[in-house]
């Protein structure tokens, strides 16, 4: 499970302002094998951590391409999964690797939805040049993917702007730190968003996330309901953070979870410029 809140602004007013601004938590089982953020791919072109689960390795849950190629999933909070359906995070690192749009290659995902457990996609294409362009899928719900309209966004395990309290209660912190950013640098917003995905404030009583969820999230639905979940085997591990200001200086900021210690964690910031 994770969650996510975006600000996107393609054409912004201010030489300062940022076109992109987002915010992530990676929520996964502490045991579970993975890499931290770092460059991969043809010529080291793509950014993102990546899923070392024994049958699921070089799948993520984020990443983002020196050439504008952005992508970020969550999964669909379900009781029951289906063991046979293929990994998630293979969506994300086939469209991070391919020359496909982002508009053309959730069209293509859409097709194969089924075969997946439940899971909403963010794709973008972030160009200097010709715009960017930022599109949504979910295979629960609607069959067409949707090119999204410039504004503020909040995605956790339901349906894009699904209003769950934790997604209403995160995306008016971020709304709050990205007012105040506006007359920080940019390590100092960086540090006021790994803040809010930081808070551990539950937000009950939330009957949408328990119809949806069921028995399987009553276990531990007082520590689910907040942005940042800790629970004694399973929770936030990573936090990322992602700034594309006008000129196309992308700074990726990722503070992870060192092993299985949820007191332990370290913060590594990435820079490049978009080549598109």
């Amino acid at each position: 499970m994770c969650i996510i809140f975006f600000k996107f602004d393609p054409r912004p007013v201010s030489k300062n302002a940022y076109r992109l601004i987002l915010a992530a938590n990676r929520d996964e089982f502490y045991h579970r094998p993975s890499r931290a953020a770092d460059f991969w791919g043809n010529n080291n072109e793509v950014l993102s951590g990546l899923d070392m689960e024994e049958g699921k390795e070089g799948g993520t849950w984020l990443g983002i391409s020196t050439r504008g190629k952005l992508a970020a999933l969550t999964n669909y909070l379900q009781p029951r999964l289906d063991r046979d359906a293929r990994g998630r995070g293979e969506l994300v690192a086939q469209f991070l690797t391919s020359d496909v749009d982002s508009l053309s290659y959730l069209k293509k995902v859409s097709a194969e939805g089924h075969l997946y457990n439940g899971f909403n996609l963010i794709a973008a294409d972030l160009s200097t040049e010709k715009g960017d362009v930022i599109c949504y899928y979910g295979n629960r719900g609607e069959r067409e993917p949707v090119a999204l309209a410039p504004g503020t966004y909040g995605l956790s395990n339901a349906l894009l702007e699904t209003p769950w309290r934790k997604l209403c209660f995160g995306k008016q912190l971020f709304l709050e730190a990205v007012e105040r950013g506006q007359a920080l640098p940019k390590d100092a917003l960086a540090a006021q968003l790994l803040d809010v995905l930081n808070n551990e404030e539950a937000q009950l009583p939330d009957p949408a996330i328990e119809d949806q969820g069921r028995e399987y999230v009553q276990p531990i639905l007082s520590k689910y309901a907040a942005v940042c979940v800790r629970c004694p085997d399973y929770g936030t591990r990573t936090n990322t953070v992602i700034l594309v200001d006008a000129d196309g200086h992308v700074t990726f900021t990722e503070r992870s979870m060192l092993g299985t210690d949820p007191s332990c964690w370290e913060t590594s910031t990435h820079e490049f410029r978009l080549q598109s």
